[in-house]
């Protein structure tokens, strides 16, 4: 492909960057943003030589295969040299060497980075790609990085999910775009204009409420640096349907989840303060249990029932061969899942592996009923899982020649292009957070989909399942819904 067959609308992303030093790329995923972008670098490099070394700054998965595929892929783009510093510190000092137009770093090493060159920053353009991921200003990245701005001459922030958690996401993410021309070079200078404190426990502040008319008077105040854009307005994506899958726990496996909820709940009341901390605890232990298994304080876990299991692999064989997404939260989910489909030799395509919080809280004999089944250990099963070369995977998927991919959505739900392998996509648990939800069903719904794509959510009947998908459905925040699912479940045994 050429530049010739870019979109009207790509145009205009990059006639934005090229006249905006400082550039907010707010657009959905699908629109090819990537490319729009580095259309963008070559005529600042090449055409106007107004800058000599890039630094894309992204997700690790991301890093690895959107930006050299996207480059790789289009006639004007693809003589440019890039160099991806991931990988042991002497890897990424040799990348740091070597000859070349673009870096791309992982966002895990931005601190490293900056602390190896402070002063001496040596990258006079910046791309943040997946910019929602510096909207904490509290994170040692962010921190990090505002030390260098004044030594890059043009940055861009790129993403489809500029404000998951509400407008007051963006505040961080601005500064690092402009340093504090647009909302101010304090986040509290930020609170104080356009919101009001709404949930708070004396002087702690759980939260923030938009003033009357905050919301159009942010937007205008970013408004000439940023742009934003949704697919539904540039593109005729193919129908997403989405099917409820009710899954029922016998009367015995019921009753266990209800005394396992009690005794945490109990246990919480008893002098806990209800933090998001302990509350998302409480959360990701319940959710383990809908999903099936169970954690204990030496990682090891418990198989509690196979209900969803069943359902999975049900839902699996009415494919009927077709290629199927399965998006997982836990270890042993995906351990449970390997074995339970490997009939149907099932690929993993995340190199990382998410790991459950230890709790606070000390375990209760319903967490561990009196089963069959012994612990089993998470790194003992762990050679069931192949780390396969994630290129490569991403490859076969998208020639039809993998039928079942397991993925995580912390590690996959950013960029990757996946739409051409299938159009199937079952969540087998499901998280509270909306951004990495609606990046991860992207994968197959965006530009390039030929056919309808049906997302599957399998939900365990009256658990905190339920709960979690009207959160997701109500596109509400997703650690407002958790303090509110927590607090409700309190109230029945308070």
């Amino acid at each position: 492909m050429n530049e010739s067959n870019l979109h009207t609308y790509q145009l205009h992303i990059i006639n934005h960057i090229l006249t905006h030093p400082s550039s907010g790329i707010f657009v959905e995923m699908g629109l090819g943003k990537t490319i729009a972008t580095l259309t963008a670098l070559t005529r600042l490099m090449f055409d106007s030589f107004e800058i000599r070394k890039v630094l894309v700054i992204a997700p690790k998965f991301v890093a690895e295969n959107v930006w050299s595929t996207e480059t790789d892929k289009w006639d004007h783009t693809r003589f440019l040299r890039l160099s991806l510093v991931t990988g042991t510190e002497k890897q990424r000092l040799t990348a740091l060497n070597a000859a070349a137009d673009i870096y791309i770093i992982n966002r895990e090493n931005v601190v490293w980075l900056v602390s190896k060159y402070r002063s001496h920053f040596p990258f006079d353009m910046l791309v943040i790609d997946e910019l929602s991921s510096f909207k904490s200003p509290k994170a040692q990245r962010f921190k990090a990085l505002r030390h260098v701005l004044p030594h890059i001459k043009r940055i861009v922030g790129l993403t489809g999910t500029p404000a998951p958690n509400g407008l007051i996401d963006l505040w961080s993410q601005l500064y690092l775009l402009d340093q504090g021309v647009s909302l101010g070079k304090r986040l509290t200078q930020f609170r104080e204009k356009y919101f009001t404190p709404g949930r708070r426990n004396g002087p702690v502040i759980y939260d923030y409420k938009l003033k009357p008319g905050a919301e159009k008077e942010i937007h205008q105040a970013i408004s000439g640096i940023c742009i934003s854009m949704k697919s539904a307005d540039y593109l005729e994506l193919p129908d997403r349907i989405d099917h409820y899958i009710k899954v029922r726990l016998d009367k015995d496996t019921m009753k266990r989840y209800t005394d396992f909820e009690a005794t945490l709940m109990l246990e919480l009341l008893q002098g806990q303060e209800i933090t998001a901390v302990n509350a998302a605890v409480l959360s990701g232990k319940l959710r383990q249990f809908a999903n099936g298994a169970i954690y204990d304080e030496s990682h090891n876990y418990f198989e509690l029932h196979t209900a969803k299991l069943e359902a999975l692999k049900e839902l699996v064989e009415q494919a009927n061969g077709n290629p199927v997404l399965i998006f997982y939260e836990y270890r042993h989910d995906l351990i449970r899942i390997m074995q339970t489909l490997k009939e149907y030799n099932p690929q993993f395509l995340s190199p990382k592996s998410p790991e459950y919080p230890q709790s606070s809280l000390s375990p209760k004999s319903p967490e561990y009923p009196q089963s069959s089944l012994s612990p089993k250990s998470s790194l003992s099963n762990s050679k069931i899982v192949k780390f396969s070369n994630s290129n490569q995977t991403i490859k076969s998927w998208n020639h039809g020649n993998i039928p079942i991919l397991l993925a995580h959505p912390a590690s996959a739900a950013h960029g990757l292009n996946l739409q051409f392998g299938g159009n199937t996509i079952i969540w087998f648990g499901t998280d509270w957070s909306l951004e990495l939800y609606q990046q991860a069903n992207a994968r197959l719904h965006r530009q390039g989909q030929s056919r309808p794509v049906n997302v599957y959510h399998l939900i365990t009947e009256n658990t905190i399942d339920e709960d979690v998908i009207k959160s997701l459905a109500s596109k509400s925040s997703g650690q407002e819904s958790l303090m509110n699912s927590i607090k409700a479940r309190l109230s029945r045994y308070s």
